[in-house]
């Protein structure tokens, strides 16, 4: 056989089992529901069933839902955002790699600043300027368990 032929051959074979395991664990991990905007989707983790029951007895439950808090405006970011995610959520879930409780990553703790900073906009605005803070308060410094009731 040519060489080129067998790393022709080879890369078939790896790109075949990367689709065909990629999407096996995508069907069995319903990684279709992330695509959508329903919040049970969120509990197909176990890990995320206390935060999800969190949310069905808080007061977000009638304003917003996981995407709203969790994912930035816009169409392109807020998917970009949701595939980073379930990448790093069904690498970490799969290896058991992860802390329990779950703790949120920097840059997604930054994307629900700004849903918070944009739905209450108004209160923000007056907090912040009337603390003259060089760099602005954080909302869960205070507001921890908004969103997830504990």
């Amino acid at each position: 056989m040519r060489p080129l032929t067998l790393y022709i051959l080879l890369f078939g074979l790896a790109a075949g089992t990367a689709v065909g395991v990629g999407g096996y664990a995508f069907v069995y991990a319903r990684g279709y529901s992330y695509l959508q905007n329903d919040p049970a989707a969120c509990a197909n983790c176990h890990v995320m069933q206390a935060h999800f029951d969190g949310w069905t007895k808080g007061s977000h439950r009638s304003a917003a839902g996981c995407n709203d808090c969790h994912a930035p405006p816009g169409t392109i970011d807020k998917y970009l955002v949701k595939a980073e995610n379930g990448f790093w959520h069904s690498l970490k879930f799969t290896t058991g790699d992860f802390h329990e409780p779950i703790r949120i990553r920097q840059k997604n703790h930054d994307v629900t600043e700004q849903a918070c900073r944009g739905c209450h906009r108004e209160i923000v605005d007056a907090i912040d300027g009337t603390h003259g803070a060089a760099e602005p308060n954080s909302c869960v410094r205070c507001h921890d368990s908004v969103g997830h009731m504990r």
